[in-house]
């Protein structure tokens, strides 16, 4: 028998109370409601904990050596010599001593050429000599020359003294004779220090050469020198890296390098720092001898403690905006470690102010209406509004100066209905 529409209707509404009532009594009996308008669902929890309680800043940098060298392709003196063949380098990491050689080019040109001038300077210098001796020679010849002329003039000067006792025409002759002493004395006087200006030009021409030839020989001998190159401090050998074939690879032995090219950098590992920009927003929370907790990026699970060394007085401009000022901080790292290199970046937890043994709760615990600040502390199975006095905050924690007790279990989220 076929149940009627109106039965088939009054069923299907009884099932539906039904089930709203049993759904009611579920949740009922899952979520009580508390007493004293506290939440109906219970949120995430802090303790507030009483511990030394840390502000910090958070900064990024390159890790760097405080005492570092870069070494170089040797800039020769002289024409050419525009690029070198390693055939020598020390091996990448490796330890280095002072005065230890570390890179050594290719000589050959060098020394060759340090012959050749050498060669030339012999040559010179025995054309110097002789010329000396030639000039010697010649200054003896004309000084004997003049000393003859003097004596003719002497002489004709005596035979004048006759003139008042012979005949005219022959004292016309002593007279003539006198005049032809003299003058071929003052030529011969004249003569004598032209050749010797002269001779001292020539001389000095050729000592000028021998002087360049000197010059160019001890060039060539110190870019011979030049060759083997030592450490100046003492440290770790990091080769650099070239752009050779569409790829940057390693510098390495055989290899020709142009002048001025760095080949390798000499760091003292044990003295390490990291330079890091800081933006002006945060420039002046910071202050040297602030603690810092340096942390690597490439290595996770090492830190160092740290301090800040020194701050740049002077800001330079952004590159994403010229309104912006960037400011550069040394921090020095205190200990080392094999990983502890140039060039990884490290992020910098700095140290702005403590406050040892604070009430601390995390930040999002608090509540501030405009009037009050207050947290939800939980008694018994309910959380109720509690005002506090806070101190110092963080980005994540702040510190309580009143209103909590130490072990209390305060909401970290709104709660509905409690007020």
């Amino acid at each position: 028998m076929p149940i009627p529409r109106s039965l088939r209707l009054w069923l299907t509404g009884g099932a539906l109370v039904a089930a709203m009532g049993l759904g009611a009594a579920f949740l009922s009996a899952r979520d009580p409601e508390p007493s004293g308008g506290a939440t109906t669902r219970e949120p995430g929890t802090a303790t507030v904990e009483r511990r030394d309680f840390v502000r910090s800043t958070r900064l990024s940098g390159t890790v760097e050596a405080v005492e570092s060298t870069t070494v170089t392709t040797p800039r020769l003196s002289g024409p050419g010599n525009t690029s070198l063949v390693i055939t020598k380098l020390v091996p990448a990491g490796s330890p280095i001593r002072k005065g230890d050689l570390i890179v050594e080019f290719d000589r050959q040109t060098q020394l060759a050429a340090a012959l050749d001038r050498r060669a030339e300077l012999n040559d010179l210098e025995q054309q110097i000599r002789k010329r000396e001796a030639a000039e010697r020679a010649a200054r003896v010849t004309d000084e004997g020359e003049i000393q003859i002329a003097e004596s003719t003039l002497e002489r004709a000067r005596l035979e004048m003294l006759k003139n008042e006792m012979i005949p005219r025409i022959q004292a016309e002759k002593n007279r003539q004779a006198l005049e032809q002493a003299d003058a071929t004395l003052a030529q011969l006087r004249a003569t004598f220090d032209l050749k010797r200006r002269a001779a001292e030009a020539d001389l000095r021409i050729l000592q000028i050469r021998r002087d360049r030839a000197e010059n160019a020989m001890r060039q060539a001998a110190g870019n011979a020198e030049r060759m083997a190159v030592r450490a100046p401090i003492d440290g770790m050998a990091v080769i650099r890296t070239v752009w050779k074939t569409d790829t940057m690879t390693e510098i390495q032995e055989g290899e020709e390098v142009r002048a001025g090219v760095p080949v390798l950098d000499i760091v003292n590992p044990a003295t390490m720092r990291v330079r890091a920009r800081v933006n002006q927003a945060d420039i002046n929370d910071l202050r040297v001898g602030q603690p810092v907790r340096v942390g690597l990026d490439a290595y996770p699970d090492l830190s160092f403690a740290g301090r800040v060394a020194q701050i740049s007085p002077i800001g330079v401009i952004s590159t994403l905006s010229p309104k912006v000022r960037i400011f550069v901080v040394l921090v020095n790292i205190d200990g080392s470690h094999p990983n502890l290199m140039p060039d990884l970046t490290a992020s910098l937890d700095v140290e702005l102010a403590r406050t040892p043994g604070a009430l601390v709760v995390p930040r999002d615990a608090l509540h501030d209406d405009g009037e009050r600040v207050f947290v939800r502390v939980r008694r018994g199975s309910s959380f109720q509004e509690q005002d506090v006095a806070v101190g110092e905050a963080s980005a994540l924690d702040v510190v309580i100066e009143r209103g909590l007790e130490e072990g209390a279990v305060v909401a970290r989220q709104a709660v509905r209905g409690a007020r």
